[in-house]
């Protein structure tokens, strides 16, 4: 993992001895906020599944009072995630997955192939939720799932900055791809914070904990305005952009 703090490099390349390690793949909010030591992070997708905001949470973005919304996978052959993979590089990323992600999350483990954008692929491990598990909310109006969201915070922030950041990051990461569900739900939440006079800014928190990842062509040079993570002001504009169907496309 870099070095500089705040700062990880993504890779383009997987190289033979990579593909030893143990991946996992981040869709959420392991995008921005890994929480563990990595050797490489390379961006990519998969295939057979949609992101879909149906899994509850009650520890990091709501309480068993009011329990929020988060990302989950669920089966799709049309589908496609786009996201990291992770190259998993110390004995004690997994216990504190387990805990994040299945013990306090309800998720469960599953292994699905991961298309680098460069063509490679590998192995990776996914954290997803299933009906089964006590936390599921399962599918509702993007509406009433973003009043839910607007009205929730939990240990580890609102519920709104959850969706914010993933919103930003996959569209300044994967600018080709287009996740109605996740950006249609983006504008109705910024549509109802409008409606209830409650500024963006102030549910953001202060990323402490947060990664900003750059282009690894872009070590021994600045980050282009295209790199640079956009300003929260930024996410405003996704409430004017007009209605409509839009698709992923599988690259």
């Amino acid at each position: 993992m870099n070095s500089e703090p705040g700062i990880s490099y993504l890779d383009d390349q997987i190289e033979d001895n990579d593909t030893k390690c143990l991946w996992i793949f981040a869709y959420g909010s392991l995008c921005w906020h890994p929480g563990f030591q990595y050797n490489k992070s390379v961006r990519g997708h998969i295939s057979g599944f949609s992101r879909k905001f149906w899994q509850g949470n009650i520890t990091h973005r709501g309480t068993y009072e009011n329990p929020g919304r988060v990302a989950t996978l669920v089966e799709d052959p049309e589908g496609c995630v786009h996201g990291i993979a992770f190259a998993i590089s110390e004995e004690t990323a997994i216990p504190y997955l387990n805990e994040r992600e299945c013990q306090l999350g309800g998720y469960v483990t599953k292994f699905a192939k991961f298309h680098s954008d460069h063509g490679q692929y590998i192995q990776v491990l996914l954290y997803i939720a299933t009906q089964s598990n006590p936390q599921w909310l399962g599918e509702a109006e993007l509406t009433d799932i973003a009043s839910q969201i607007v009205e929730c915070k939990g240990q580890n922030g609102h519920n709104v900055e959850y969706v914010i950041r993933l919103a930003d990051f996959t569209r300044q990461h994967f600018p080709q791809y287009e996740d109605s569900h996740l950006f249609n739900l983006e504008r109705e939440v910024l549509k109802t914070l409008k409606a209830k006079d409650i500024s963006v800014e102030t549910l953001m928190g202060t990323g402490e904990g947060c990664i900003k990842f750059i282009r690894k062509d872009s070590r021994s040079s600045s980050p282009s305005r295209q790199e640079q993570p956009a300003r929260f002001e930024s996410f405003q504009h996704a409430a004017k952009l007009p209605e409509k169907t839009l698709r992923c496309l599988n690259l």
